[in-house]
């Protein structure tokens, strides 16, 4: 039954989340749709944060199996499959879930910090990411183009860390070029999600494919 209302609870969260945005979100105003008293509901949630912290954590685990669920569904050895396949994961997610992206990737809601409970839901995606380049990276296809840059030496303490949470084994210029791909899809989608290919850009699916695969060749999946 506790489980059964608290799932109640960020059921309707979520829809004031869409009228109001994460800033307005009242655990009186989702009490008060319950028919609940105010008090009642202190007590699966005790604060406006841990409302919050439920809802991120939720999305979050969505996010992360939306984009596990379409990666998995590529051959293995189609690595730029694999890639296209996680960022339409991505993709397809946000503009299901417009406000639920926001309140991950978009502006921090004043005054909340996010606590460590967060963390781990929060790296699902990037495993998934890491998994892949690691995979490329044993399978001996990697082929970047030339042109880049040697990574900066004060990466080094960072591309270690990176290796050894998601991407083991793989050399630390390739773990920097990773890097720089995985915010950029991000911003790829939010640029869209946000309306600012408004009246630029018609076929926003075209665009993004493309966008993509050209992230996709920066790090030396083949196609």
């Amino acid at each position: 039954m506790r489980a059964e209302l608290m799932a109640e609870i960020t059921d309707i969260a979520r829809k004031h989340l869409a009228k109001d945005g994460a800033a307005g979100l009242s655990l009186r105003a989702v009490a008060r749709e319950m028919g609940m008293v105010s008090s009642a509901i202190y007590r699966y949630y005790p604060s406006r944060d841990d409302l919050l912290t439920a809802l991120i954590i939720d999305g979050y685990n969505a996010v992360g199996g939306a984009v596990r669920e379409a990666e998995a569904a590529r051959d293995r050895a189609d690595f730029m499959g694999r890639w296209l396949a996680l960022c339409h994961g991505l993709r397809d997610w946000a503009l299901a879930h417009p406000h639920e992206y926001a309140l991950l990737y978009g502006s921090p809601v004043p005054g909340y910090r996010a606590p460590e409970d967060t963390i781990a839901p929060a790296s699902t995606s990037a495993e998934v990411f890491g998994r892949l380049v690691g995979d490329a990276f044993r399978a001996g296809v990697l082929d970047p183009p030339g042109g880049y840059p040697p990574a900066p030496e004060s990466m080094a303490a960072d591309a270690a860390r990176i290796r050894d949470a998601i991407m083991p084994d793989v050399p630390g210029d390739v773990i920097a070029r990773a890097v720089t791909v995985w915010p950029a899809l991000f911003g790829a989608v939010s640029f869209e999600l946000f309306g600012q290919y408004a009246n630029v850009v018609a076929d926003l699916t075209a665009v993004f494919d493309y966008a993509m695969r050209g992230l996709g060749r920066s790090i030396g999946l083949p196609e």
